[in-house]
This record gives C-alpha cells, sequence and structure tokens, in this order.
C-alpha cells in the first residue's frame, strides 16, 4: 500500500498516510461501512498530504483512490484525473473495486448540495456519517504528526518573546497586532488558520487589552474580545494600550500545515497584584493538568481540577471569562484548531497516547485584564509534554 500516493511525496510521510489509512479503515469496518469519501479539505489533507480539488475514495479493505479535477497534472498510483465526481464509479468498476453497499460522507464537513450529489452517486447505497470518524482519527496524531506539531511548538516559541520589540508606547492593540501578525509571518507563518464550526472565523489571532479580555463574543473561544467591527466580533477592539493594561497575545503557530495554540501575557507597565497571582494559579493549573493527564483519564475529570485550583485560590468568579464564562479550560489541536478532545464540563471523550491539547486556564481582572498561559501538550504514557516551551511568565512592555 506504500506504494500507492502522488508522486513526490517524502518516503516519511508516504509510510505514515499508510498508518492512518489503516486507523481509518478500522472505524469504517466497526461502523459496518464498506468506504468513506473524503471531500473537505482538512479531511483531504489528513488522507493525502495535500490539498486538492477532488475525493478520496477509502474502502474499507485494499487501497485508496484518489480522483482529482484541480491541479491537473497530479500523478501516482490509483491517482486519477476526473472532470466530475460522477466518474467515480466507473473508474471503481474498472480497476475492480467493488461499489460499496454502505458507504460514509462527511455530512458535517459539506454543503447538503455537496453530501446530495455524492449521496445520488453511489445511489444503491446507504449513506452515513464520515465526519465523526475523521475528527476522531485525527484526534490521537501519529507519530510523524507528533514530530511536525514538536517543530512547529519550537519555532512558535521562538518567535513569541520577539513581540516586545515591535511595541511602541501609545500604539492601539490592533497597531501592535499588526506589527506582531508581520512578525509571525516574516517568520514562515502560513497566517491562515483552520477552523472547524461553520460558525467559527477568526483572523491570524486575538490581541486582547485590558477589559476587552472580558468582552463576551458569539464565537466558542475561550475569551473572544468584541473585535473591530460586528461583521467579525472577535479579537482586538482599537483601544489604545495604557499602563496597568495586560494584554494577551493569542496567535497560534501554522508552519507545516498543522496548528500549535500558545498565548502569552505582556503587561503594559506594572499590573494590579491580583493579575499576578492569578497568572500563577493558571501555570499551577498547567502544571497540575500536565502530571495527571495520561491515556485513559476521563477530560471532564481534568476540567474539574481546574475549577477546582481556582477556587481554591479564591479566583472562581473570574474563572474563564466574567460575564459569561468558557465551560472549558482546554481542546485539541492539529490540522483544526479546534480538534478533539475537549476538557469540559460533562465532556465524554477520555485521553489518548498521541492526542495534543491546547491548555488555557485563563482568568480575567476586571480594570486588568486577561492574565494566564496557553501551551499546546502532548498526551504520552507518563503525562503532558509541553510543545511550546517558551517562558509562561509575564513579559513586562
Amino acid at each position: 500500500m506504500a506504494g500507492i500516493m502522488f508522486k513526490g511525496t517524502a518516503v516519511e510521510l508516504k509510510d505514515d498516510l499508510v498508518l492512518r489509512w489503516s486507523r481509518i479503515q478500522a472505524r469504517v469496518r466497526a461502523a459496518g461501512a464498506d468506504a468513506l469519501v473524503v471531500a473537505a479539505n482538512v479531511n483531504l489533507f489528513y488522507v493525502s498530504g495535500r490539498v486538492f480539488m477532488g475525493h478520496a475514495y477509502i474502502p474499507a479493505e485494499g487501497e485508496p483512490c484518489f480522483f482529482v479535477r484541480r491541479p491537473c497534472g497530479l500523478k501516482g498510483g490509483r491517482v486519477f484525473e476526473v472532470r466530475k465526481v460522477e466518474q467515480m464509479p466507473d473508474i471503481l468498476r474498472d480497476i475492480g473495486v467493488p461499489l460499496p453497499k454502505r458507504v460514509m460522507i462527511e455530512d458535517d464537513d459539506l454543503s447538503h448540495s455537496d453530501w446530495a450529489r455524492l449521496a445520488a452517486v453511489f445511489a444503491g447505497s446507504v449513506a452515513g456519517n464520515g465526519s465523526a470518524v475523521l475528527r476522531q482519527c485525527r484526534a490521537a496524531k501519529t507519530p510523524y504528526e507528533v514530530r511536525v506539531m514538536k517543530l512547529t511548538g519550537a519555532r512558535q516559541s521562538e518567535v513569541i518573546p520577539r513581540y516586545a520589540a515591535v511595541f511602541e508606547p501609545g500604539m492601539t492593540d490592533q497597531q501592535w497586532s499588526v506589527e506582531m501578525f508581520r512578525v509571525m509571518l516574516r517568520a514562515g507563518g502560513l497566517g491562515h488558520f483552520r477552523i472547524a464550526g461553520y460558525t467559527m472565523e477568526g483572523f491570524m489571532g486575538t490581541v486582547l487589552a485590558g477589559d476587552n479580555g472580558g468582552a463576551v463574543s458569539p464565537y466558542d473561544f475561550a475569551l473572544g474580545g468584541a473585535g473591530l467591527h460586528p461583521s467579525l466580533p472577535v479579537g482586538q477592539s482599537g483601544v489604545r494600550l495604557a499602563e496597568g493594561m495586560s494584554v494577551m497575545v493569542d496567535i497560534p503557530g501554522i508552519f507545516y500545515g498543522y496548528i500549535t495554540d500558545c498565548s502569552r501575557i505582556f503587561g503594559v507597565g506594572k499590573l494590579a497584584q491580583k493579575a499576578y497571582d492569578a497568572h500563577q494559579v493558571s501555570i499551577d493549573i498547567r502544571e497540575a493538568i500536565m502530571a495527571a493527564g495520561k491515556p485513559g483519564v476521563r477530560c471532564e475529570d481534568l476540567y474539574a481540577l481546574a475549577v477546582r485550583m481556582a477556587e481554591e485560590a479564591g479566583l472562581a468568579d473570574c474563572f474563564m471569562g466574567l460575564a459569561q464564562k468558557a465551560k472549558f479550560v482546554g481542546h485539541g489541536t492539529g490540522i483544526v484548531i479546534n480538534e478533539l478532545p475537549v476538557l469540559g464540563a460533562r465532556s465524554k471523550d477520555v485521553l489518548e497516547e498521541g492526542m495534543t491539547i491546547a491548555l488555557e486556564p485563563k482568568f480575567v481582572i476586571a480594570g486588568t485584564g486577561a492574565v494566564g498561559v496557553e501551551d499546546t501538550l502532548v498526551v504520552t504514557p507518563d503525562g503532558m509534554e509541553n510543545l511550546t516551551p517558551c517562558a509562561p511568565e509575564i513579559i513586562t512592555l
């Protein structure tokens, strides 16, 4: 199976894709299906190592096929250039692949019209939801994916300390964010980060200054911010940075198609003592969850641990927001920034080795702003390892 892929794919990636296919196929068989059809960019990248316009066909047994509409000229074993999706069944028949009696399609990732067209292509099949299968597979990273995320986290950790150098007194949060985005892009950042969910949006990252750290956004981020315009109500609000403000800088690292999520706090001059105290509690929560976060541990138990530590510190009132509190302290990250699992109240997720989790226990101090750390961690048999190991302390501007 290792020879089946686009020409030019690195051997290491090719071998890793075989492992991913085998994981997908095991879940397809467990669901009682015969095949899974992939069309969404995120999942095409996961199963092939590149984004293209077209489809991947992954049978429950045997070798995947790749049907490419754009770009033309891609070659490789079981790679077929097509004009329309309706050509897939005839090609499968021609190469001796039986058509599925039950096919899985990405219900959660495609428009209704795209889903209906795919279902019609396999009109004799019973269609099931393939999105959940793919999200579950993406949650636990392969060794290759972990290596990519370690490289990403290391590069992001090198960039974050450079942000202070482009700060100038009198800037607004937006002016400083533009300079920080430039620093990240010049360091090789790809800029665009993917978010699962049709109601989720963002641009490069968020910079939350002062009381904007507690502003409630319609998006399901831990801390959202008011944003600059009602069309994108998230992130920096245009406030001028002033003495005593904390500034939470949350610009993801995206260099190789995978995302590490790391935020750090900058202080404009000296902050209120409560801010420093709460920030240390956030670091303590991170350390406790890293030690406890082993395979088999329930994610809701880790969330409860964080809440308990915030309560014991007398900071429950400002933990994970003020007017509206996030009910989670961490989320998976990878090809999209909000992968499985979720470390939240009533979460049924259980940790597995290889899961990469953005842990973000944060506090909002009225009159000062947001404090706390966010780091991307990988689950190992002995606990969690930090992939974004830059200094966690508040950086004074």
